[in-house]
């Protein structure tokens, strides 16, 4: 089976990405996606408790700026000194006031890290494609507004309320309500998203919920055939 991968700049969660290649592995890999506090890291860990590989585009984009790699001295560069925390790392809260409040300053971030990002997310994909897992969940933020999604074999929508996004990333951030709202304005609507998904998991409820939503699904993402 083929299929091409996409992978999105993933440094924030939210933060749109200038347009590249997707990588292209072999197999079956099925896209997550869904706004920041949608409850997409908590689908991804069901999803992973239930036998598949994820692929966290978040975590390989706070790899790519460990302290002393290129990236992170290439992001100082362009920021500033104020984007480093006390300990010596990439102070991600900071950085995000800036790009969030300034779409230059986003694309400049999604420059310094796009390919890196891109590079790390191909092999490891590969890897578990190639170790046999039944399924790679890719865990992105920016697959539908690269418009990559007709790429994957499947893509999973993680939905929820826009109140109930908001008041959830209020209380995770500690974010006063215009600067949480600036975040959510900044990402691509839920409308356009669920127009592309081929599934979707409602996260508005409780965890409870939401993992049956995710176990039902399970056996059909394993027959999904590949494109």
């Amino acid at each position: 089976m083929r299929t091409a991968l996409t992978c999105l700049v993933a440094l924030l969660l939210l933060a749109r990405g200038a347009a590249a290649e997707p990588p292209q592995p072999r197999g079956r890999v099925v896209g997550l996606t869904g706004g920041i506090a949608s409850g997409k890291s908590s689908v991804s860990r069901m999803l992973a408790g239930l036998g598949a590989k994820v692929v966290d585009a978040d975590l390989l984009a706070r790899q790519i700026v460990e302290p002393g790699r290129l990236a992170f001295r290439a992001i100082v560069r362009a920021f500033g000194p104020g984007v480093v925390a006390a300990d010596g790392t990439l102070d991600r809260k900071a950085l995000g006031r800036i790009v969030f409040a300034d779409e230059s300053k986003r694309r400049e971030l999604n420059r310094i890290t796009h390919g890196r990002i891109n590079r790390a997310a191909r092999a490891e994909i590969r890897r578990a494609l190639a170790a046999g897992s039944p399924l790679v969940v890719y865990d992105a933020a920016l697959i539908v507004e690269n418009r990559w999604q007709k790429q994957l074999d499947a893509l999973i929508v993680v939905s929820v309320p826009e109140q109930v996004q908001l008041a959830r990333l209020m209380g995770r951030d500690g974010l006063e309500r215009a600067a949480a709202e600036q975040r959510i304005r900044s990402q691509l609507p839920l409308a356009e998203r669920l127009a592309v998904a081929d599934f979707v998991i409602d996260n508005s409820g409780s965890l409870e919920q939401t993992r049956a939503q995710v176990e039902r699904l399970w056996p059909r993402l394993l027959a999904t055939p590949a494109r």
